[in-house]
């Protein structure tokens, strides 16, 4: 895939832009409902993505080769999903030509975060949301509909 190809299977869900916690002793990880400081919560966008990495030091840069190491994306990311040998969804912008889809299917965050300078103890903010499929969102795809081909 060219970088070009590879940015678009981003649904602009805004899921991996929320605060993560892993817990020392267990590696137990908490998503949260608090926002990166870059997040628009209106429109679950980055407000700064071609500088994000210098503004937000721990943003990472998904690539094919850093997915074998990440364990946090969301099971509705299409960079886990291609990584995964899986199908993009109904409702991912690339299949419905329309990125309100993410929306309609319960995927995105938009309205539904707390920005991170407003969030107060990340504690009192853990979700089971943003790590789980959302039932409007429909089926997930099954393991093994991208057979053969490379991400």
């Amino acid at each position: 895939m060219t970088r070009a190809e590879w940015e678009s299977l981003c649904d602009g869900c805004g899921r991996c832009c929320l605060h993560k916690l892993r817990e020392d002793d267990t590696g137990r990880l908490h998503h949260t409902e608090i926002a990166c400081r870059l997040l628009d919560t209106a429109t679950a966008r980055c407000t700064d993505y071609a500088n994000r990495k210098r503004r937000v030091p721990d943003c990472i840069r998904l690539t094919p080769a850093r997915l074998q190491k990440i364990d946090w994306l969301p099971p509705t990311c299409a960079y886990r999903l291609v990584h995964e040998r899986r199908d993009l969804p109904e409702w991912h912008p690339l299949r419905s030509g329309d990125p309100e889809s993410v929306v309609r299917a319960g995927v995105s965050v938009r309205g539904r975060v707390v920005p991170e300078r407003e969030a107060g103890a990340s504690e009192d903010h853990i979700a089971t949301w943003p790590g789980n499929w959302p039932k409007r969102a429909g089926v997930r795809p099954a393991i093994g509909s991208l057979e053969g081909k490379t991400p």
